[in-house]
């Protein structure tokens, strides 16, 4: 058995993990990073990259279908083998930016293996033993597959093994409507399967329904099946048969099922209760400053419990390095982490919904909507399916919902104005290129000041003295 001595341990090489080394051990810190399955964790492997690409592998066929601009649609089945391979090159395409041999050619000492507490300072992983002055646990989720009978007598898949299909699903049934369930079940439906969605509650339930209705609209109009409101209750028949009863006694039948209800934090094999490391379904427990029960162990990323995003998790990895390199007492906000649907048309939001902010603000909320037909960017492009809402309280955002092409892209600045805690005055003064989708959240931002300026009677009278009193 071989001990370790070092700064810094990071269990789990995802994408938070990731940016802890890397970035730990550019400024000096010696680190240690483990990781018994793939380096790039769940992002690069099943999560993040492989759906975006073959989402836009399913954009693609939908946009030569597309009869628009006196352009006439092109025919012809499309090739999923081929999404598939676009799935795994762009994959392959990332995948040295987050290798071992980079990590090792930075510094960092790299083990294969799954780390597990033996006490409150010390890791095992395979044949070493960690002694670290500080660990960090970045181990991220995993799919959380749930006890409905008969599902383990049944071929099923989850986001960790759909993109090892070769052939085409003939009819796709998804047990869950969150975001991956449904940017999954546009992307097949657009690569020629039948594609059915069974959702216990409603779809997209934690969006604005608004902007939910938009992409569920579209997804429907697109010939996705979604069925709401009703739970799952057995599963049975046989691989290419499989059948889904739902509550009521309505049996679904499809040749293949996604399982995508959630994701549980991944602990199991870190024997937390070994460090004196409280942890629930959630993940780890932590504090502001992402601190576990023991304060030589922080969490980051999904299995910190505060959100199952990869930005979030890069987020988070900035503020233990500020808070182990440096001994500053940096802290994680949420409220301005912005979330994204990437559906056709996009879904994002940043900070509160309108319902939250209501409950929050009350009478003192200002909420200002505003169409894509408002923008002409948007009208070039014969793209005007969307919207933006924009929740103000006292001349700053609270939060903002954007519906409609690009989405992702737009939530950017809005993003920024959440962090930076700035006035929609900033904003509303900036110049920005025409015509761009941009200009939708400036005209957003302006739309606030209107009526203080445009239907003012004081400033109107201010006004007229001026222009009397001017030479």
């Amino acid at each position: 058995m071989e001990i370790i001595k070092t700064d810094i341990c990071v269990i789990g090489a995802g994408s938070g993990g990731l940016s802890v080394a890397a970035g730990a051990v550019q400024m000096g810190a010696r680190v240690v990073l483990l990781e018994g399955h793939r380096m790039g964790g769940d992002c690069l492997n099943y999560g993040c990259v492989p759906s975006k690409a073959l989402l836009a592998a399913g954009k693609a066929v939908q946009a030569r279908r597309a009869a628009r601009f006196g352009m006439p649609a092109q025919d012809g089945a499309p090739d999923y083998a081929a999404a598939m391979d676009h799935v795994r090159a762009t994959i392959a395409a990332i995948e040295p930016h987050d290798s071992v041999e980079r990590f090792e050619g930075l510094g960092v000492r790299v083990i294969g293996e799954y780390g597990r507490f033996t006490g409150p300072r010390e890791v095992q992983a395979g044949v070493y033993r960690i002694r670290a002055r500080r660990f960090v646990i970045a181990t991220g989720s995993s799919p959380a597959v749930p006890p409905i009978p008969g599902l383990d007598n049944v071929p099923y898949l989850t986001n960790e093994t759909l993109f090892d299909l070769r052939e085409r699903p003939g009819h796709l049934l998804v047990l869950g409507a969150g975001p991956i369930g449904v940017e999954m079940a546009q992307a097949h439906r657009r690569l020629g399967s039948q594609v059915t969605v069974i959702e216990a509650d409603r779809a997209l339930a934690r969006e604005d329904p608004d902007a939910a209705a938009l992409v569920l609209g579209r997804l429907r109009a697109e010939g996705v099946e979604l069925i709401e409101g009703v739970a799952a209750e057995r599963i049975g028949g046989r691989p290419g048969a499989i059948e889904l009863q739902v509550a009521g006694g309505t049996v679904f039948t499809g040749t293949h099922l996604l399982v995508a209800t959630g994701r549980r934090a991944n602990t199991e094999r870190l024997n937390l209760d070994a460090a004196g490391i409280l942890h629930g379904p959630a993940g780890v427990q932590v504090d502001a400053r992402l601190r576990s029960t023991n304060r030589r162990v922080l969490a980051i990323g999904d299995v910190a419990g505060q959100g199952q995003f990869t930005h979030l998790a890069g987020y988070h990895a900035g503020v233990v390095i500020r808070s182990m390199l440096f001994g500053l007492p940096a802290s994680a906000r949420h409220d301005h982490i912005p979330r994204v649907t990437y559906t056709e048309p996009e879904l994002a939001q940043a900070g509160l919904t309108e319902a939250e902010a209501r409950a929050r603000h009350g009478e003192a909320l200002e909420v200002i909507r505003l169409g894509f037909d408002a923008n002409d960017r948007a009208l070039a492009e014969g793209a005007t399916d969307g919207f933006i809402k924009l929740m103000a309280h006292r001349g700053r955002p609270v939060g903002v919902t954007i519906a409609g092409p690009g989405a992702g892209e737009m939530i950017g600045i809005w993003a920024m104005m959440l962090a930076g805690r700035m006035k929609l005055s900033v904003l509303a003064g900036t110049v920005l290129p025409y015509p761009t989708q941009g200009e939708l959240s400036k005209r957003a931002a302006g739309a606030y000041f209107s009526p203080r300026l445009f239907g003012n009677p004081l400033v109107k009278r201010v006004v007229g003295l001026v222009q009397r009193l001017l030479p």
